[in-house]
Order: structure tokens, then sequence, then C-alpha cells
């Protein structure tokens, strides 16, 4: 089932999430829809708070290629382990905050582990773009959006804009 996606700015979107203590059948079926909602969006990752579950939860795929499989993972609890000195910069965007990007600058390699959807422990290295994007959704989990990493006058611009959308939507 398709879930809404909350825009920024929503209080939800700035809370940090709770750990999740066991792996339910409720949670796997958010987790579903989850990747449902951001496959159409479309979207290469999307975080529990953003429809509105405060719980540390994140799916995401990065396999953008014509005719590639699909690699959809979920992340129950995720936690960067380890992180390079080395940074790569990437034009980030966000579900939550549409047809706004910026240049983020982040970690380039990221070891990062997890619960998977069958309550197994997970561990696994990611680079490039799979690594940007589960180092912004673990950002969601704790409250922060890729806005944040900006300078104030271009936060607050693009704070503006979303204001703007949302007194759009709230009137169609």
């Amino acid at each position: 089932m398709k879930r809404s996606i909350l825009i920024h700015p929503d209080p939800r979107l700035k809370k940090v999430c709770d750990p999740v203590a066991d792996v339910t059948g409720e949670l796997s079926m958010l987790a579903k829809d989850m990747l449902e909602t951001m496959y159409d969006a479309p979207g290469i990752g999307l975080a529990a708070p953003q429809v509105g579950v405060l719980s540390r939860l994140i799916v995401l795929d990065c396999i953008k290629e014509d005719g590639a499989a699909p690699r959809p993972l979920v992340m129950f609890n995720p936690e960067i382990v380890a992180a390079s000195e080395q940074t790569s910069v990437y034009d980030e965007g966000c579900l939550s905050i549409p047809e706004q990007y910026a240049e983020i600058t982040r970690p380039a390699e990221v070891e990062v582990a997890w619960i998977d959807e069958h309550g197994k422990a997970r561990q696994e290295g990611f680079d490039g773009l799979w690594a940007t994007c589960v180092q912004h959704e673990i950002d969601h989990l704790n409250g922060k959006l890729f806005i944040d990493y900006l300078k104030p006058l271009k936060r607050q611009m693009i704070t503006r804009k979303m204001q703007k959308l949302k007194r759009e939507l709230a009137r169609a």
C-alpha cells in the first residue's frame, strides 16, 4: 500500500526515531509499503519518519540502470560502524523536499550494520551512490535533513519554497 510522504517542514521529520526492538509482521508490512512508496515516487531511499512512523527503519535501492535487476534493501536499526576519510560530493535531493537539490559532502565509503526484514544481523560496505543514500536515510532517523548541511540562507530559502508548496497542495 502506497503511503503519503511528509513534506518539510513537518515536526516529525526533525525527531530522533526509536530503535526497533523486534521485527514484527506490522513492521515488515511497513517496510513493504515503504518500498512501494519509494519506487512509485520515484526515489532511491525512504526513511520511516518520512511516512510519519518514528521507528529506525529505512529502505533503499540505488540500482538505476535500465534492465538491471532491482536490489531493494530493508534496514532496521541501521548504524554506520566505519566511514572513510575520503569524501565524495553528490547533488542530493529528498522525497520530503521535492524538486530541491544541493551538493552535499559525505564520506565516500561506509560500513553499515543493521537487522534485515528476517531479523538477521547484517553488515556490508557501501560506496558511490549507495554510500550517499544510506547516509542520507540514516540522517532522517536522527532528525536531520540534507538541507541541514547547507548555509542558513540557502536552507531558509528552500524551507520557504516548501511552505509555499504545502499551502498550494492544501488548496488543491
